[in-house]
């Protein structure tokens, strides 16, 4: 893995965490 995948993979699961934040808002 390169450096850029694990930044896209960090990426992914921040937008994941928000997208649930915001839905239980």
């Amino acid at each position: 893995h390169t450096r850029y995948d694990k930044l896209a993979r960090n990426f992914a699961s921040a937008v994941a965490i928000a997208a649930v934040i915001i839905c239980w808002c």
